[in-house]
């Protein structure tokens, strides 16, 4: 099968590789979609992988082609979306059925052979299997609107809770998305582009709620949108410093800040930020994957019934597709931000 391989830092090959075989729990995937993560930028440009010679991706869904010898026999030709991350069952964390929060995980598409391919390995355990109306696109954005339902529910927003999202890539966007999608009204995204104000225009984020920070003083502009009190809950889903102490200042009192975004560097709080949170005892809350676990009220599958009642459609961040061969353009627009993207993405 063709694939790509990075062998080392910057070292990504697309080329012929051995298809794999599944193991016993396991089956064998033709990938029909597939999307590039941010994370995967530095992992093949910058940092590496856990693991190389490696096949990155971890945003997929495809069909089931293979079964391996003892994986149950309902998957044979169905269409399925794929959790990623591959608990090992016997940490406490796991023994909790926390598995988004395992100590000795594998992941596919970080530290095992993940969704660049025209096939995949993966163990039936994480597999989830898609209705009719539910295409392939919309399954390859399961992983990345899970993340977002999982920051979500961890904070506990209300429908009246007054919120903030700065940072709108695909994570705050799908935030974004889900919150209008859950009824919540006052609903203040903060960007810095025009193709962001256009995109959160397009799923339903009015123009007076967006806040360009290249004009705006964020802080003041939150203030005046909630008559000086402050949002009651703020998602960072940047990683950078000044956009934590942003949230802690712009937080209303006893509000909640989600911190989504993967650091960018170290962090550290001025004083006079840090009590901020003591003062306005604030919640201050880091969210990390999402939860699955073939329980009807996990992450995966609330977003799955969500896209396919029609409630969400994360499919409208796509604004790139490439066949596999192509995709490698995908990964020098993101490495090189020579356009406005938020998810691209390959499709068979």
């Amino acid at each position: 099968m063709r694939a790509y391989v990075l062998h080392n830092i910057n070292d990504l090959r697309f080329e012929e590789v051995a298809r794999p075989v599944p193991q016993a729990h396991s089956v064998l995937v033709r990938v029909e979609a597939v999307g590039i993560c941010g994370s995967d930028i530095p992992r093949i440009f910058y940092h590496g992988a856990h693991h190389m010679p490696l096949i990155p991706g971890h945003e997929f869904a495809g069909t089931v082609v293979e079964l391996g010898d003892k994986a149950d026999r309902r998957f044979r030709d169905k269409r399925v979306g794929i959790f990623p991350l591959i608990p090992c069952m016997s940490c406490p964390q796991c023994l909790k059925k926390q598995y988004e929060m395992c100590k000795k995980y594998d992941y596919l598409g970080s530290r095992s052979d993940g969704g660049f391919a025209e096939y995949v390995a993966v163990p039936e355990w994480n597999l989830l299997e898609l209705p009719e109306q539910v295409t392939f696109e919309q399954a390859a954005m399961l992983e990345p609107a899970s993340v977002a339902m999982h920051a979500i529910r961890s904070i506990h927003v209300d429908r009246n809770d007054a919120v903030a999202i700065c940072g709108l890539g695909t994570i705050g966007l799908l935030t974004a998305m889900h919150l209008k999608g859950m009824g919540v009204e006052r609903v203040y995204v903060l960007g810095n582009k025009d193709a962001q104000r256009q995109m959160a225009a397009r799923i339903g984020i009015e123009g007076a709620c967006f806040c360009d920070t290249r004009k705006e003083d964020a802080k003041r502009w939150i203030m005046d949108k909630t008559d000086g009190a402050g949002v009651d809950v703020f998602f960072e889903c940047i990683g950078k410093k000044e956009i934590v102490e942003l949230g802690l200042e712009a937080a209303a009192a006893g509000g909640r800040v989600m911190l989504v975004g993967n650091p960018a560097s170290d962090m550290a709080l001025q004083r006079d930020v840090y009590w901020q949170i003591l003062r306005k005892q604030l919640t201050l809350k880091g969210t990390w994957n999402s939860s699955f676990g073939h329980a009807e009220e996990d992450d995966w599958n609330l977003v799955l019934r969500a896209i396919a009642a029609g409630k969400i459609h994360p499919e409208e961040l796509i604004t790139h597709r490439f066949g596999l061969q192509e995709l490698y353009k995908g990964m020098e627009i993101m490495r090189d931000k020579s356009a406005d993207y938020v998810k691209i993405m390959a499709v068979r």
